[in-house]
């Protein structure tokens, strides 16, 4: 299977002509049809100018832009606004095409650029209304000071745009200057901020969750239910901080009971953080407490008395949204089970260099180029009028640095994974929606979708207390209920029942402030203080410094998160009653003062992976706040506290390589339990058993030429079809996944007779069983009952029903062997885990689908990755629908904070968006090899690592 499509989607539909002329036009471009004049004029048209001198209106005084041999600029200015103008010209020069291709997704206008293929997913994000919201928080959140950079940064993309258009900008941009007279508009401030809530919404947190709990409810009992979805294992994994307390309306972590003033060594405050007292299965508001606290399992909603009837329309309205949401375009990644990102951080008590170091690795979807774009922002001389040196991970498209350092600290990010999404399941009525036994008049607003080639489609956004109705952007959707028996206490059906989104990200917040706070902080009451305003989306902030004589290591959540007054926000919620509703204003939201943050623990590091951050409920070192029940599982951030502890003990020390090595463990935890197992296992296939034996021995690391990994990981594959993925009900499996069911039963079969047909109809990013960490615990539990009914499975093709684990086992060992020949040839000794296991480039748009000649001239690739589903080395795959990576470490850095410039980075591609540019993905093959470049920071590493100075002058 091939990498993961990446950015907004070109559909075929209505665009044949259009592909037709693209195909056209690149082929021209790469000098197939008319020669070497087009292939060098107009491929290298658009490739910046990175020498000489260039001038810049509204500049103040001269910028001066110094790229080093991989193309990575430092900018050095005078003022702050110069500087981010600066940045703004920049990014420009390299990565345009993306930047347009972002803002006309962030305001649902893709049509205008790629025809009506597109016009589904305008509505949805009109629907959403991002622009509108991102608007709204330029106009009346954004402090003077960043509506001023905003406009620098707007002012400085201006001025590169002048005078430019078709190849002058991008051999996509020619393509579609030749075919529709395509020319790119002026760029705005609002264009920066709207990116922030695509960012948002691919870190939403539970959303698919709540859908697939919900359309499991149409075929799943609530005791299967809960199966598959268990509590999170306390006593085993670690929470990022443990043993803290609210008291007084502020949280303290445990052994400090103030705010901690940024000085003083890496250990000098708190006395330990403790194991965990978690036991495995849950209690409080935590994931245990979902048996007895979510009886609506039984109908999809969060009580079953509520609305029993109203269960079929539901799963209806789901199932579309589903679809829906597959089209939606994942900027930053696909949402669900073991996505997440890695970051730590080390006291200098524990390291080889006596300062902190803290490492950085955010999963993401794989595209082209890479989502970040590393850079350095530098005032020549610090003053109230220039305050950065700032250097790191950058978006293009927006001012400042999102992840990285300054002189003074460093920082990262990992998605925290809050539940900040809600559905509603809404009652409708003609003149509007039910909610406290009224009708209430839905807000409404008109928008017009502008389709490239001529035409345009108007839809009306309706919108309830509790959100847009996202149900309204689809045929099936739009009847949603229509065929629901209504019984209980469900209010009558009238025209039906609708679906409503709550997400925090739909209210203004002040996450734009945060960015440029952040790059300013100068210690942890500061880093703190900036924390404050990133309120969407929700994300663990790890922090370090160079303070005193070992510096400190902290960590801080900050985040609008909600508090419910019913419900716990794992199933839709029935929109009619006021209890489930959220609250208004700052009174609904977790105080960020009650968020939790640690300093210098006396273990000595940090961990963030997507695991828990704290363990909710009541009594003696439980959070009061519910954050979410659905955490990632801890399989990866465990593994990097054991190899810390591994490495630390005996007072052992940490190197910058070390974090290195850290980043590329490819240990699997799920082979570590079933290997053991696999390997007793009785085989009388001489062809399975030769394949059996290649786990003898087996390490269990998923190292790229590894036959061992290749056919484990065929194996897990095959137990989790065989034991969940054929008992899902079609709207989880994956698209084209057909198999026999009873026409009124709940299971496969293998009698014809009696059957029907039934293909799964989930995308292949978000179908289940994904085999992520959730899957881990779920079989890591099951494994104890040998006869667990989850272990049967039907007869199918002359292979016998299983009826214990073992047996089934056998089975997907079998499978596991003729799919493996099938793929990879039936001489063992050819297998290889990295042949399955593929990671392609597709450049945004124009490179995911459509003609080979397309994809030929645009995307690069594949490449041979090991590495694995919730590994350290996270190169995710969906086990679902095959072994190609659809995640993957977006960057990797590593900070040193005892000498900045012995810091290393490196970026999934390169620095280059124009397709042929040399840093095009000059960078790709190093971080496919685990390598790291130097990051020089100081103006002497700097100037020594300059190829190519550009002066931009007013």
């Amino acid at each position: 299977m091939p990498a993961n499509e990446t950015g907004p989607s070109v559909k075929k539909k209505g665009r044949r002509a259009r592909l037709i002329v693209l195909v056209m036009v690149l082929a021209l471009l790469a000098g197939l049809g008319y020669g070497a004049y087009w292939s060098v004029d107009s491929v290298r048209a658009s490739f910046p100018q990175t020498t000489g001198s260039l001038k810049v209106p509204g500049l103040t005084g001269t910028v001066d832009v110094k790229r080093d041999e991989h193309g990575i600029p430092q900018l050095y200015a005078d003022s702050d606004e110069d500087l981010f103008r600066a940045q703004g010209f920049v990014h420009a020069q390299d990565r345009f095409w993306e930047m347009d291709v972002r803002r006309h997704m962030t305001s649902g206008r893709l049509s205008e650029m790629f025809g009506s293929g597109q016009v589904e997913t305008d509505a949805f994000l009109r629907t959403l209304g991002w622009r509108q919201v991102a608007q709204a928080e330029y106009d009346t959140k954004l402090s003077p000071e960043t509506k001023k950079y905003l406009q620098a940064y707007a002012d400085g993309v201006n001025a590169y745009l002048k005078g430019k258009s078709g190849k002058s900008l991008s051999v996509e941009h020619a393509a579609l200057k030749l075919s529709d007279d395509y020319a790119p508009e002026q760029w705005t401030p609002v264009d920066s901020v709207a990116w922030l809530k695509a960012m948002a919404w691919d870190l939403r947190g539970n959303m698919q969750d709540e859908i697939d709990r919900s359309l499991m409810s149409g075929k799943l009992s609530p005791q299967q239910i809960n199966d598959l979805y268990p509590a999170y294992p306390f006593d085993r994994n670690k929470p990022i901080v443990d043993g803290g307390a609210v008291t007084g309306g502020k949280y303290a972590p445990q052994g400090q009971s103030g705010s901690g003033n940024g000085s003083g060594n890496s250990n000098g405050s708190g006395n330990g953080n403790g194991n965990g007292n978690g036991n495995g299965s849950g209690n409080g508001v935590g994931n245990g407490s979902q048996a007895s606290a979510n009886p609506g399992t039984t109908t999809g909603l969060a009580e079953d008395a509520t609305a029993q009837g109203a269960s079929v329309g539901l799963r209806t309205g789901l199932t579309s949204l589903a679809k829906t949401l597959d089209q939606i375009p994942a900027i930053l990644g696909p949402n669900g089970s073991g996505i997440g990102s890695n970051s730590w951080v080390i006291a200098g008590t524990y390291t080889t260099t006596g300062k902190p170091l803290l490492a950085n690795d955010p999963h993401l979807s794989p595209q082209l180029p890479s989502v970040w774009y590393q850079m350095g922002l530098h005032c020549r001389a610090a003053s109230p009028r220039c305050q950065y040196d700032v250097a790191g991970y950058t978006f293009s498209g927006m001012p400042g640095v999102v992840i990285g350092h300054n002189a003074d600290i460093a920082w990262g990010m990992t998605n925290l994974g809050a539940d900040v999404t809600d559905l509603y399941l809404e009652q409708v009525k003609p003149e509007g929606y039910l909610y406290g036994g009224k009708v209430v008049p839905f807000v409404t607003r008109e928008e017009t979708i502008k389709i490239a080639g001529g035409g345009e489609k108007k839809i009306t956004v309706r919108t309830t207390n509790n959100g847009p109705l996202v149900s309204d952007r689809s045929d099936d959707l739009a009847g949603v209920g229509t065929r629901a028996p209504v019984a209980s206490s469900a209010p009558d059906r009238s025209n039906g029942y609708a679906v409503a989104l709550r997400w925090t990200a739909l209210d203004p917040g002040k996450s734009m402030d945060a960015v440029f706070k952040i790059n300013r902080a100068k210690d942890f009451n500061s880093f703190r203080a900036a924390a404050r305003d990133f309120e969407v989306p929700s994300q663990n902030l790890i922090y370090a410094d160079n303070k005193g004589p070992n510096g400190n290591i902290g960590y801080q959540a900050p985040g609008r998160i909600p508090i419910r007054t019913a419900g716990d926000g794992r199933m839709p919620a029935p929109g009619w009653d006021p209890k489930y509703a959220w609250k208004s204003g700052n009174a609904g939201y977790i105080p960020q003062d009650e968020m939790p943050w640690d300093l210098n623990p006396a273990c000595g590091y940090i961990v963030t992976a997507n695991q828990a951050v704290v363990e909710s409920g009541s009594g003696a070192g439980k959070y009061p706040h519910l954050l979410t029940t659905d955490w990632g599982y801890g399989a990866r951030s465990q593994r990097i506290n054991d190899l810390i502890e591994a490495k630390t003990k005996d007072n052992g020390k940490i190197s910058t390589d070390d974090m290195r090595t850290m980043q590329m463990d490819n240990s699997s935890e799920i082979a570590a339990l079933l290997t053991p197992m696999l390997a007793k296992i009785q085989i009388s296939d001489p062809d399975v058993r030769s394949a059996q034996k290649l786990l003898d021995g087996w390490n269990y690391t998923q190292e790229p030429d590894s036959a061992a990994a290749a056919y484990f990981n065929a194996v897990w594959r095959n137990i989790l079809k065989l034991s969940f993925g054929d008992k899902m009900p079609k709207e989880l499996r994956v698209e084209g996944s057909c198999m026999n069911v009873r026409a009124e039963s709940t299971g496969p079969v293998d009698d014809l007779a009696e059957t029907v047909r039934e293909c799964g109809t989930r995308g292949p990013d978000s179908a289940q069983p994904d085999g992520g960490d959730r899957w881990f615990e779920v079989v890591r539990r099951l494994v104890k009952d040998e006869k667990s009914a989850w272990w049967q499975a039907p007869a199918a093709r002359n292979k016998p029903a299983t009826k214990t684990r073992d047996e089934l086992f056998a089975r997907a060992m079998k499978d596991a062997r003729w799919e493996l020949t099938a793929k990879l040839g039936k001489d063992q000794s050819t297998w290889s885990w990295g042949r399955m296991h593929q990671l392609t480039l597709k450049n945004q748009t124009i490179g995911t689908e459509g003609p080979g000649y397309l994809k030929w001239l645009l995307n690069r690739g594949p490449w041979n990755l090991g590495g694995g589903e919730a590994t350290v080395n996270a190169t995710g795959w969906n086990a679902s629908s095959g072994y190609g990576v659809t995640w993957v470490p977006s960057m990797r850095m590593v900070v040193n904070l005892n000498d900045l410039d012995k810091s290393r980075w490196i970026n999934l591609t390169g620095a280059s968006g124009h397709a042929y540019h040399s840093h095009y993905t000059d960078q790709t093959t190093l971080w496919a090899k685990g390598e790291l470049l130097d990051w020089p920071f100081g103006k002497a590493a700097v100037d020594k690592a300059t190829v190519d100075t550009l002066t931009l002058k007013p």
